[in-house]
């Protein structure tokens, strides 16, 4: 089945062919690359926070190129884009590809010789002229996979960024990141932490900082609390802001979901309205700033926390022209709920 012949029905959210794998990975490659220049060019983020963004994306499109080699030719197991509410790989994907490089060595073992694998290739090519067997095909895509695939570059529930410092404006003076795959929305999420730091050397502390983000910020939760429990654990360390941004769902052809969008997309695209290839991304920022301080505990272990102003949320859509017109005719009502109008992304295209 090519590319043409994907379908929408929206119990079914698998890829099941060479090109549907090579089609998705095309996809969400050029889809993050082209948030990143709107996310900088409407100035969604600062310059720094871009270039954390990006690093983050470059792992989470590394994985998913990952999975397209392990499942191009497995015709028993195939790779599941999120039925919910996301339009990327569901979570467990991630967690595979970790069990398996865990097992590397094992694999390989198991695994035609590659000197045996290329003759075999050539003696059917040439000799036979008949084309390669799935099952060869397959092997020789489990050897590329297992030799190449490194487990640091995998998208890992939780990635901690370094603490750097940061200009005067932002109103603190060092800054970090982090990045987490959500369990629940299958979604990944981008975060940002401003603060100022009252301890003898940051280099110190650095490891608590990570631990403490690592343990109570890594799944989308209440930013309040969030910020709270960061606030409350790190005595040194002030946090003045804190940003997440939620990236997705990614709404295509692929997409699954009861989102508006995405069914307007859908709609569109089983009218021939729009191409195939159509999508939309949302994007939702949130934010919460430290407004004042007050103090907290007994007489002899009062601990200075920061007051937090009402969280900021805005949201936002991105797509190529045509889409937009019909989500304009389609789904008014999501985009006035928009921090500002939808965004316009290049198209898509399939060669």
């Amino acid at each position: 089945m090519s590319v043409n012949h994907i379908v929408t029905p929206l119990d079914s959210a698998t890829l099941d062919t060479k090109e549907q794998y090579t089609f998705y990975h095309k996809m969400v490659d050029f889809v993050l690359k082209e948030l990143i220049v709107s996310i900088q060019h409407k100035h969604i983020c600062t310059y720094k926070e871009v270039t954390f963004f990006k690093q983050y994306c470059d792992v989470l499109l590394y994985s998913i190129e990952a999975m397209r080699m392990k499942y191009m030719y497995d015709d028993e197991d195939h790779m599941k884009i999120d039925l919910t509410d996301s339009g990327f790989p569901n979570y467990l994907e991630f967690r595979y590809l970790y069990n398996d490089l865990k097992l590397r060595n094992n694999h390989l073992n198991k695994l035609s010789d590659v000197d045996q694998l290329k003759t075999a290739f050539l003696d059917t090519l040439l000799r036979k002229k008949e084309p390669v067997k799935r099952k060869q095909l397959f092997q020789a895509a489990s050897l590329v996979y297992y030799s190449s695939v490194k487990e640091q570059y995998i998208f890992n529930r939780f990635i901690q960024g370094k603490i750097v410092n940061t200009s005067k404006k932002s109103g603190a003076s060092l800054m970090t990141s982090w990045s987490f795959y959500d369990v629940t929305t299958n979604r990944p999420y981008i975060c940002y932490m401003y603060f100022d730091y009252n301890g003898q050397a940051i280099a110190n502390d650095k490891d608590q900082i990570y631990t403490v983000l690592k343990n109570n910020a890594d799944r989308a939760m209440d930013m309040d609390f969030m910020a709270y429990t960061i606030d409350k654990k790190l005595p040194d360390v002030q946090p003045k802001r804190i940003k997440r941004i939620d990236v997705g769902p990614m709404h295509n052809v692929f997409a699954k979901d009861e989102n508006e969008i995405t069914h307007g997309i859908l709609m569109g695209i089983a009218k021939k309205e729009i191409p195939l290839a159509s999508y939309a991304m949302s994007l939702k920022v949130d934010e919460v700033l430290s407004k004042d301080t007050f103090k907290e505990g007994g007489f002899f272990s009062k601990q200075i926390l920061q007051k937090w102003n009402t969280l900021e949320q805005k949201k936002y859509v991105m797509a190529p022209h045509r889409v937009i017109q019909l989500l304009h005719n389609q789904v008014p009502q999501v985009l006035h709920g928009l921090a500002i109008p939808p965004i316009e992304m290049a198209e898509f295209k399939i060669k």
